[in-house]
């Protein structure tokens, strides 16, 4: 398999260089979409071109901008939002239920900025990226992933330079996760959901309004993995605050 084209700004890049750059963030950062003039981040780009900012910050921009909260943010499932957030933002799919958990409690509690922010300055962004080179897809070798199933997982996200990402809306990883099982790439047997050996899992939510309309208090939910992204989706429909979602033994 090749290997990634990493592309990384120096100091002595030109503006043609910049400029293959800021569409690499872009095809990146937003799933290879077609980027309309009207929808380019101009002062973002300006701003990297006179070197004002990194690389990195031009990410940050582009991964809080309209266009991405949009179509990633408020027109998918959780799910879907925060395992596209790993692939766009740090390259790799997610590696288990606690990541996922971790980053779905994060959004609700402090907000969309907040969840965005957690991948941009992380250590391990700045360990594979720095300041200056343009994210990339590192699930597809071996040491971008601590578990060996991390590697078909990122192929269930990235099928190919033809997929636009804002084009799937559900979850492409959320059976896989939450039963500790590897992404077979293809469609999944029926016979595998519902079966006997489906996991489960708790979620403790504080402030459901779910029993009274005036009661406020912490409830729990016990919920198979099929069922994951319909019960978080309405609990965010509610004033619940998600606590933490937990497998069940």
């Amino acid at each position: 398999m090749a290997s990634p084209v990493i592309l990384d700004l120096w100091p002595t890049s030109n503006l043609e260089e910049i400029q293959t750059v800021i569409r690499a963030v872009y095809k990146q950062v937003l799933g290879n979409p077609h980027v309309m003039e009207s929808e380019r981040l101009v002062t973002a780009e300006s701003q990297l071109c006179d070197r004002s900012i990194t690389v990195r910050e031009f990410v940050r921009a582009v991964a809080k901008s309209d266009f991405y909260r949009t179509r990633y943010f408020e027109s998918c499932a959780p799910y879907r939002f925060v395992e596209l957030n790993f692939k766009h933002l740090l390259g790799r799919a997610p590696q288990d239920q606690r990541e996922v958990s971790e980053h779905i409690v994060r959004t609700v509690a402090l907000g969309y900025d907040a969840e965005i922010d957690s991948y941009i300055d992380s250590d391990e962004y700045q360990s594979a990226f720095g300041d200056n080179i343009v994210p990339y897809y590192r699930g597809k070798t071996s040491e971008a992933n601590f578990k060996q199933v991390g590697y078909n997982r990122t192929f269930a996200l990235d099928r190919g330079p033809a997929q636009i990402d804002s084009a799937v809306k559900s979850s492409q990883l959320v059976y896989a996760i939450a039963s500790n099982s590897s992404n077979i790439i293809k469609p999944s047997s029926a016979t595998v959901i519902g079966s006997g050996t489906e996991k489960r899992f708790k979620i403790v939510v504080a402030g459901s309004k779910f029993d009274s309309p005036r009661r406020v208090s912490t409830s729990e939910y016990i919920v198979p993995a099929s069922k994951m992204t319909p019960q978080i989706q309405r609990i965010n429909r509610t004033s619940g605050k998600i606590i933490s979602i937990t497998e069940i033994a």
